[in-house]
């Protein structure tokens, strides 16, 4: 009885979960530039398109548990170490909206005053 309501309830949320993480994965890979995959020195936009491709196909067609596990390994890897590299280097980190020149970490710095 435990076991069917696992089989029906959790397990196609795990595995929605694990097609949205792909999805995304490969919508943000599909959006950054292909130099800055170079200048990250991370692996080509062409390899982490197709890695996140058959992740998404798998993850949507054939729903195989070992390789669904292995795609979101890839995707994870792909959320905490090229995606954050990609964001380094095309500028787009560690932006603050708004604020002066002269603000330090803290707060503005206003000169010991």
């Amino acid at each position: 009885m435990l076991m069917q309501g696992f089989d029906n309830g959790v397990l196609p949320l795990l595995g929605y979960a694990m097609l949205a993480l792909a999805v995304a994965a490969f919508v943000l890979a599909l959006l950054a530039r292909e130099d800055a995959y170079r200048a990250a020195d991370k692996q080509t936009k062409t390899f982490w398109l197709v890695i996140l491709g058959v992740t998404v196909l798998v993850d949507f067609f054939l729903g195989m548990l070992f390789l669904q596990i292995a795609g979101l390994v890839a995707s994870i890897v792909f959320f905490v170490d090229v995606r954050p590299a990609l964001k380094q280097v095309s500028g787009g980190g560690n932006r603050r909206r708004g604020g002066s020149s002269s603000d330090g970490p803290y707060g503005p710095y206003n000169g010991g005053r």
